[in-house]
Parts: structure tokens; C-alpha cells; sequence
């Protein structure tokens, strides 16, 4: 499809990318969003924890977090309220490690892991959803991306919107690398490091923290730790397997797909312009403001839930 103009004017309080950034992850408060939680097992004897808004309707909203969120990150809870004053029942998901317990196993989850997530939406079928959409934002992007691609898609399911989505995790880590991202990045390392040090406690002959306070940059930490935990080779080898990028063109229902120009997270291969143009299904709209998983309106609203409701309504 030809490539979306995009309808997005960030208000002047949010064009610089590091505010578009960094307030809606920090400050966004979004209220009155009452989640039921129920946990499945996973074919490995795992579990995910689910939260759901159950009223009753046909049409599910199926959420995917990205790294190190969960399902109460602002972003998650702004599409959920948005898609329930429509009338449509919220599943938000939550990764391994990522629902406020440490799971089970010594792997956690990554771009590639979709295998999760189509857990979640064949359990979601149970509940007899008529149409089932995803939303994924940033890494759960890129694991909606791996899922359309790779997948048998049920019937129900009828499309989707992705937003943030570093479509070259190589890209995007170089892009991380950079000094005017260092707060991203210490930000997230901290939080890895974190659950290394509970897993190394759970796993003492499997997971070791020797020089783990040393670690700086996401390719040690790819290195040492997500590419071995989950079955790749090295760092370089799970960049270029689980990238969203490569499962893109084989998408075979409708997806948007929203990455701001000004993304601090993500690099010039991010921006999957060619496959759209050839593509029958990828709408890809890049506003030239947004940041990373911001374009707010204002302090409380999101442009990309209007969005999101308005591709789906289309």
C-alpha cells in the first residue's frame, strides 16, 4: 500500500524527541482501569499472566507490552481505555518475568518469542471473540510483527496495529549505543540486571553475575546472557532472527504500523518504507514527531489511540 500521511501534530510541549519520549512513560496517569488476572500454563511448564476487562462483547483488544513494560504501563492502559469506550473486551498480556512474579524457567522473553504470544490468543479463542485485533508497542511490536508472519492465523483474527517497532534490533541497539540515549539504555540495563541476579539465584549452575555490574551496552548483555538463555549463538545471531523485519512481508492481514521519525530507539532500518509500497497489507504511517511510544495530544491523551481505533473502524 502507498504510505500513509500522517495526521499527527505534537503540540509544542512535546516536539522535542526525548520529551515525546520520557513524560508519557513517567508522568501519563491513566485512571479507572480494572483489570481481572488469570494465569495459563505454557507448553513448558511455565506461566503468563493475563489481564483482562471482560464485558461481555465480541470484539477483543489483545495487548502486548514491549521491554520491560507490562500491562499497566500508560501506553497499554491509554489503548485499553480507548478501545472500551467503543465496547470491545481488553486482553493485556504480560511477558515471562514481567507480571510482578519471576517465572519459573531460566528464559525470559524476547522479540523473537512469539511463541507466547500465540499461546495467548489461542487461549483467547475459549471465549468465542467473533474478531480478534492486536495492538503491540516497541518490542511487542515486533512480537505481533513475528506472530502475523510466521503464524496459522486463526480466522477471528482479522488484523492489527504496531507502533515504535525497532524492525532491526541491530539498528536499534546501535541507536541505544549513542550518548544522547545513554538514559535509555542505563534505564533498561538496570532493570535486565535486576532479573539476572534473581534468575542467578534461581539457576546458580546456569546463571552466573560475574561482571555483570560491567556491563554497559546492550550487545554485552546480548551476549552474555539473551543469547544463550534462549537458544542463539550470540548477540549478532539473535539480532538478525528475531528482527520484526524479516517476518514483515509475509504478513497476510491488515497492519499499521506507526514509527515516528524522530524515534530515539530506532535506526534508519527501522523503517520498513519499501515492503509497504509492495505490500498489500502494511500501512506504515511515520509522523515526523511522536518519539518512542509517545504522541500525546495533550498530558492526559494519546494521539495513537485515536489512531488505533480509527484504522481498525476503517
Amino acid at each position: 500500500m502507498p504510505l500513509i500521511p500522517s495526521t499527527y501534530k505534537a503540540p509544542l510541549f512535546f516536539r522535542n524527541a526525548h520529551t515525546a519520549t520520557i513524560y508519557p512513560s513517567m508522568f501519563r496517569r491513566v485512571e479507572d482501569i480494572g483489570y481481572a488476572r488469570e494465569r495459563i500454563t505454557t507448553e513448558d511448564d511455565d506461566f503468563l499472566d493475563l489481564d483482562w476487562i471482560k464485558n461481555g462483547n465480541k470484539k477483543l483488544m489483545l495487548l502486548s507490552h514491549g521491554l520491560e513494560g507490562n500491562s499497566t504501563r500508560p501506553y497499554i492502559l491509554g489503548a485499553a481505555r480507548k478501545f472500551l469506550e467503543s465496547d470491545w473486551d481488553i486482553l493485556a498480556w504480560n511477558c515471562r518475568s514481567c507480571s510482578g512474579e519471576m517465572n519459573k524457567k531460566p528464559r525470559f522473553y524476547h522479540h523473537g518469542a512469539s511463541e507466547d504470544l500465540e499461546a495467548v490468543v489461542n487461549h483467547a479463542l475459549l471465549n468465542n471473540y467473533q474478531e480478534i485485533y492486536l495492538g503491540g508497542f516497541s518490542l511487542g511490536g515486533s512480537l505481533t510483527v513475528k506472530y502475523f508472519g510466521t503464524s496459522p492465523l486463526p480466522d477471528q483474527v482479522k488484523g492489527g496495529i504496531v507502533v515504535s517497532v525497532p524492525f532491526s534490533i541491530l539498528d536499534s541497539v546501535k541507536q541505544l549505543t549513542k550518548r544522547g540515549n545513554a538514559f535509555y539504555r542505563k534505564r533498561f540495563l538496570k532493570k535486565l540486571k535486576k532479573k539476572i541476579s534473581i534468575k542467578s539465584k534461581m539457576f546458580p549452575d546456569l546463571i552466573s553475575t560475574d561482571g555483570l555490574d560491567d556491563i554497559q551496552l546492550f550487545e554485552d548483555f546480548d551476549n552474555r546472557y539473551t543469547a544463550p538463555l534462549h537458544g542463539f549463538k550470540d548477540a549478532y545471531d539473535f539480532y538478525e532472527q528475531a528482527s520484526a523485519g524479516n517476518y514483515l512481508e509475509n504478513v497476510k492481514v491488515p497492519l499499521l504500523v506507526i514509527n515516528a521519525l524522530n524515534d530515539p530507539f530506532l535506526g534508519d532500518n527501522c523503517y520498513p518504507d519499501e515492503i509497504a509500497k509492495s505490500s498489500p497489507n502494511i500501512f506504515l504511517e511515520m509522523p515526523k514527531m511522536g518519539g518512542h511510544v509517545g504522541f500525546l495530544k495533550d498530558f492526559d491523551r494519546s494521539w495513537m489511540d485515536d489512531r488505533m481505533a480509527e484504522f481498525i473502524s476503517e
